[in-house]
């Protein structure tokens, strides 16, 4: 372009000068379809507002281009030539424009933050800590996740398993208002912005336009599923098989149709929210499950924060170098193999709904627990493959179980989570009255609980056999009778009773020593040994 100048203050309305010369491009131009130009011009001359030019073309057409320069030259009174030469250097100015907003549109992917040898060490203290799991669970309330210890310590170990080959997958869910939104940002405001990708909602085929390692080993947050629903299915294969593709149809440049598969690679780990658990089953079998604590003990700990928060007793500052910290930390977690010597001795309860997939999410975490626990553990060699690995510990299996106690629970009860909410109050408020039977509209306002809602838990209640029909008519009402009072106990009892058995089982066998190699800061110090067969320790 020799000196002329594109004004783009209105995308719509693009302006170009150059000497006497003004030329406006009316509704601007196409960014898609880079084999043509076509715009509307309109041509007029400095100090002759009353002659003007107005012309549709494809710029990138010669003959189009010719005829114009030779009718607007005899309009505008302008020489062919002179006007050819500013029709070509329009033509270069709206190339680079089209290319600059192109890149613009682009998606900015995070760059990755190199530490500082103050944050490296900082990171490296934390994790190899003593009782790392509590120092996280301490760091991410001080990161101002309020309440929702267990839930958000649970939430934090599955986004941290992006990395590793089979991570985890998670799914909170909740009555409106709950906060599950609210936590899934929380604790994913702890993983690298280069890691983290948050949708809003997605078409059908928006997963398989993704760069084709764009999504490896990434958390995508979704705000809630039902902004995601077109997608569900590529979502669930993005799970399981940790890859999607599909075949489309185009054009080539001659007009030929031709066959293009888009493959698009895992793996990556998948958080979303939800109030209906049974819409979206297919894809629930796949997450271990967060329940949010909606008692009014949790109510009154987040307005207890937001008044503190009006009132600027929060210290926010503190806050962001928490995250920060925490960030770092998972930084610094690289992929690596683990082992479970213990996995052939875990259990589930019999009333365990899907046995199978609960069992492998049970597996996947407890490698989660030990994965984070990286820099504490022996870093052990297979003689045979020469893979390197790290190995569970009894205090894994542990933490897995302790932390998924409310999530196995709830995947052995027949009721749904907010039926069975109901019905534990319902059978409190009933031993309250000393009574055993009810009408529904006696128990409604006292439970707080919606006509429609009240109307859905009876009938799966009643489906399910925990109460029965007494007696009336659906004119008068029905009587109520509670058949099951003490089922939550004895399935809480029998999960827990099943839980102590498998560790003590566990913590029962005999630990294999032997000689190892240690990992000093130049690599392994041949002839000074630790525990474990053939283990190499980290002493980064």
């Amino acid at each position: 372009m020799a000196g002329g100048r594109l004004h783009t203050d209105n995308p719509e309305l693009l302006a170009y000068t150059e000497g006497r010369l003004h030329i406006t491009v009316l509704g601007g131009i196409k960014l898609t379809g880079l084999d043509r130009l076509r715009v509307t011009l309109k041509l007029t001359v400095q100090g002759r507002g009353d002659k003007a030019y107005r012309h549709n073309l494809d710029l990138y057409n010669g003959i189009q281009c010719g005829q114009l320069a030779e009718r607007a030259s005899e309009a505008l009174d302008m020489t062919e030539s002179e006007l050819s030469q500013w029709l070509n250097n329009l033509t270069a100015a709206l190339e680079d424009y089209r290319t600059e907003r192109l890149e613009a549109m682009k998606p900015k992917q995070a760059e990755k933050k190199v530490l500082t040898d103050a944050e490296r060490k900082e990171a490296l203290k934390f994790l190899k800590s003593p009782g790392l799991l509590q120092r996280t669970k301490e760091a991410i309330a001080q990161s101002g996740v309020i309440g929702e210890e267990t839930n958000a310590m649970v939430a934090y170990l599955v986004y941290t398993s992006r990395k590793r080959h089979t991570p985890l997958h998670l799914m909170c869910l909740g009555a409106s208002g709950t906060g599950k939104t609210w936590l899934q940002e929380r604790v994913g405001e702890l993983v690298p912005e280069e890691d983290r990708l948050e949708i809003t909602t997605l078409s059908s085929n928006a997963f398989y336009y993704f760069g084709r390692e764009e999504l490896k080993h990434k958390l995508l947050l979704i705000e809630d599923l039902d902004g995601a629903e077109s997608a569900l299915y590529p979502l669930r294969e993005l799970q399981s098989k940790r890859r999607i593709s599909k075949t489309v149809t185009l054009k080539d440049n001659k007009g030929n149709l031709k066959t293009v598969t888009l493959n698009v690679e895992g793996p990556v780990c998948v958080s979303g929210c939800t109030t209906r658990e049974k819409l979206y089953e297919d894809n629930a079998n796949r997450c271990i499950l967060l329940y949010m604590d909606g008692s009014a003990e949790q109510d009154n700990k987040i307005m207890d924060y937001q008044r503190k928060l009006s009132a600027g007793l929060v210290d926010e500052t503190e806050q962001r170098k928490t995250k920060a910290k925490v960030k770092n930390v998972q930084r610094l977690l690289h992929p690596i193999s683990v082992r479970n010597p213990y996995a052939t001795y875990l259990k589930l309860p019999e009333a365990v709904f899907k046995p199978r997939r609960t069992m492998l999410l049970l597996l996947l975490f407890t490698e989660t627990i030990t994965w984070y626990h990286q820099y504490q553990r022996e870093l052990k060699t297979d003689t045979e493959t020469g893979e390197q690995y790290i190995e569970s510990t009894p205090e894994d299996v542990q933490a897995a179980f302790t932390l998924l106690e409310d999530t196995l629970l709830k995947k052995s009860d027949e009721l749904s989570d907010a039926c069975r909410g109901f019905f534990e109050k319902l059978k409190a408020y009933l031993k309250k009255q000393g009574t055993d039977s009810f009408y529904s509209r006696d128990v409604r306002g006292p439970l707080r609980v919606n006509p429609s809602n009240l109307k859905r838990y009876l009938y799966e209640l009643e489906r399910m056999g925990h109460i029965r029909i007494a007696k009336g008519n659906r004119y008068k009402g029905f009587e109520y009778r509670v058949q099951e009072w003490g089922d939550m106990e004895d399935l809480q009892n029998g999960t827990r009773s099943l839980i102590g058995d498998v560790l003590d089982k566990i913590k029962a066998l005999p630990v294999d020593r032997g000689p190892s190699v240690v990992h000093g800061a130049n690599g392994p110090l041949n002839g000074q040994k630790t525990s474990g067969k053939g283990a190499v320790v980290h002493g980064r």
